[in-house]
């Protein structure tokens, strides 16, 4: 008999599962805190936000725009703020479907991985709230004495380095994605290369854009906000 092929299930986070952008949700955090200042930081974000939802940015440039409002603290001296960020702006924004159809897939016992362009520090605590174990996201660099840089590591888990850092987390896991049956899902237009290689794409909240390819290409879509109100 031939073995069943293990059913992997990839969670894209903004706009996804979570009702706006976790980094773009951070800055008005941090600058509501007085962190930032809002003066010289809301157009550059706002701008942002707008370049990443029409796929003209570069992923350098987004990725390190926002891991760059980590640089000169250590990870003990943001998580005050981290978990105060989880519990006040994240949590509220994750709705009963979004934890439901996570849920759903991990009885299923289906292997679950949340996957973001946004960094692993601000979206671990997220993974760990949503009860998903596995995290891939982009990595932060730290200098020796444990500060972040606000520089990146590595590839970036955006466009196609959602790919590339899905195929070298299934080798560090020591799966065979050949032996994967695998569903993504996601809103935007960014993730259309990963998208475009699994089995069971699926659209959530999608964005002019991807509902174009995913109406083009016959993909499901489906719409986690309005299953809330």
């Amino acid at each position: 008999m031939t073995p069943r092929p293990l059913r992997l299930t990839l969670f894209d986070l903004d706009h996804t599962l979570l009702d706006g952008d976790s980094d773009v949700l951070w800055c008005d955090f941090l600058m509501a805190r007085g962190e930032l200042a809002r003066s010289e930081f809301e157009p550059r974000n706002r701008q942002m936000a707008r370049d990443y939802q029409s796929g003209s940015v570069s992923p350098q440039a987004f990725c390190e725009f926002y891991v760059g409002t980590l640089a000169g603290r250590t990870r003990a001296q943001w998580e005050p703020l981290r978990r105060a960020f989880l519990d006040e702006v994240i949590a509220p924004r994750i709705g009963a479907p979004s934890h439901e159809l996570v849920a759903r897939h991990r009885s299923a016992g289906e292997l679950v991985v949340l996957s973001t362009a946004t960094n692993r520090f601000l979206t671990e605590l997220t993974a760990m709230h949503l009860g998903v174990s596995h995290l891939i996201a982009t990595e932060c660099e730290l200098d020796a004495q444990g500060r972040f840089t606000g520089r990146v590591a590595g590839t970036l888990n955006m466009r196609e380095g959602k790919v590339a850092r899905l195929q070298a987390w299934l080798a560090e896991q020591r799966i065979d994605p050949l032996d994967c049956d695998t569903t993504f899902y996601s809103d935007s237009i960014n993730d259309l290369p990963l998208l475009a290689k699994v089995r069971h794409p699926v659209a959530v909240n999608p964005d002019m854009r991807l509902g174009a390819e995913a109406a083009e290409r016959g993909w499901p879509v489906i719409h986690l906000r309005d299953l809330a109100n």
